[in-house]
């Protein structure tokens, strides 16, 4: 999955969890991007099993697109976390580079980076 993908993934995830639903605009708003933008990652997104349209055109995601989002978003707030300790910077400044790293790191930094969060805090 393209890191645009997963970026629209936990974005709804999040949204969820701060609004109880989540509309197109809603995404674009939080994600700084047009709503046509989002229109094409919702159909990308759709047929690749990870949301679907609920009443109202509410966007859902299904077990699958809620188990991936919530990878991310669990990968990020670990990096957040980690970052911070390590650098004692503030978390907006640890959040945003954990954003950028989340991308790209593998599990096994992942697993490594929470043995490390796990021993140390």
């Amino acid at each position: 999955m393209y890191e645009s993908g997963e970026d629209y993934l936990e974005a709804i995830l999040r949204l969820q969890i701060e609004n109880g639903f989540v509309r197109s605009v809603d995404v674009a708003n939080k994600l700084g991007v047009s709503r046509p933008s989002v229109s094409r990652a919702m159909g990308l997104l759709e047929k690749d099993g990870f949301v679907e349209f609920g009443m109202g055109n509410m966007l859902k995601l299904t077990e699958k697109g809620k188990s991936k989002a919530e990878d991310i978003y669990n990968r990020h707030k670990l990096l957040t976390v980690f970052l911070q300790k390590i650098t004692g910077l503030s978390e907006d400044q640890c959040e945003e580079n954990a954003c950028r790293v989340e991308h790209q790191v593998d599990a096994d930094v992942v697993a490594g980076i929470q043995k490390w969060v796990d021993e140390n805090s």
